[in-house]
């Protein structure tokens, strides 16, 4: 279903691969509600630094956590942060080394990372962020402490100035090469599965796993 349209500004305009842009923010939240890592872009010491780092998405609002301890996560609170996405879908086979390419759904986020306070909103938003990562979890597990939480720093990330990028079907080869004999072109697609859960040796014997775990085996892309 469309939503509204992505409103490109100057940093999030897509100048390579026209053809790859997408316009519509649907298709940005169906990404991040897909993929289970982003990469988190600051400036820390005058130097660039990148993390991995998993977030959770409610609405047009990205939350980010991390230890309250952590200089990226400091150096990000209030500032201007590049997040990026990227889901591989598959590795595209040409005729021509050139035209070796991936089929991929990707985003990046232009943003300031607002520091998220008091207890109510920064539970929302690490709710958010177990239900993306671990649907079921928030209601199953014990919840954060007033300990654990005040060792947690929690960051939201405005979806507004967004751009997304997506390559499908086959490769692009040049017309003469297209007759070459003896040379596969295609695409390899690329699946991720769950496996079976492993349980924590200390579980007792008897314990099995929930079913909001259970569920989750078997492919997801």
């Amino acid at each position: 279903m469309t939503t509204d349209a992505l409103s490109p500004t100057g940093r999030s305009t897509i100048r390579r691969g026209k053809d790859r842009a997408r316009t519509d923010r649907a298709e940005l939240h169906a990404l991040l509600d897909s993929a289970m890592l982003c990469h988190l872009g600051v400036v820390l010491d005058g130097v660039p630094l990148v993390l991995p780092t998993g977030y959770g998405r409610d609405g047009n609002t990205l939350y980010l956590h991390g230890s309250s301890g952590a200089a990226s996560l400091r150096a990000a609170a209030g500032t201007e942060v590049c997040v990026s996405v990227t889901e591989l879908d598959g590795i595209v086979y040409a005729r021509s080394v050139f035209h070796f390419s991936v089929n991929y759904r990707s985003a990046v986020i232009h943003g300031r990372a607002v520091p998220v306070v008091g207890d109510e909103a920064r539970l929302h938003g690490l709710r958010t962020l177990t239900e993306h990562l671990a649907p079921g979890s928030w209601d199953h597990a014990r919840r954060p402490d007033k300990r654990e939480l005040a060792a947690t720093r929690v960051l939201a990330l405005d979806l507004t100035e967004a751009a997304v990028k997506i390559r499908t079907g086959p490769p692009s080869d040049d017309e003469a090469d297209l007759g070459t004999p003896g040379v596969w072109a295609g695409v390899l697609p690329l699946r991720r599965t769950w496996g079976e859960p492993e349980p924590c040796p200390l579980l007792p014997a008897d314990a099995e796993a929930p079913a909001h775990v259970q569920s989750r085996t078997g492919p997801t892309a």
